[in-house]
């Protein structure tokens, strides 16, 4: 099973994981460099992870209401 952990690539190429990662033997890894030009805080990373739980929230909120519109089409006369 995949696992999706936050790292930090410096300049010189070197990945450094932010949390611990325990593998009982080498596994193959995708990484994805994300095009923020923002400096990294580690302290932000509480406020980060509560930006995205908000955004979370209100990506429900969309859903709910879309789901909610969908049966309402039913009822329209073309």
């Amino acid at each position: 099973m995949g696992q999706t952990l936050e790292a930090i690539v410096d300049e010189h190429r070197a990945v450094r994981l932010l949390e611990p990662l325990q593998l009982d033997s080498p596994r193959r890894a995708l990484v994805t460099i994300l095009d923020n030009q923002q400096p990294w805080d580690e302290g932000g990373l509480d406020a980060g992870y509560r930006q995205m739980a908000e955004d979370e929230a209100r990506e429900i909120e969309a859903l709910e209401l879309a789901e909610s519109t969908v049966g309402d089409l039913d009822n329209e006369t073309w």
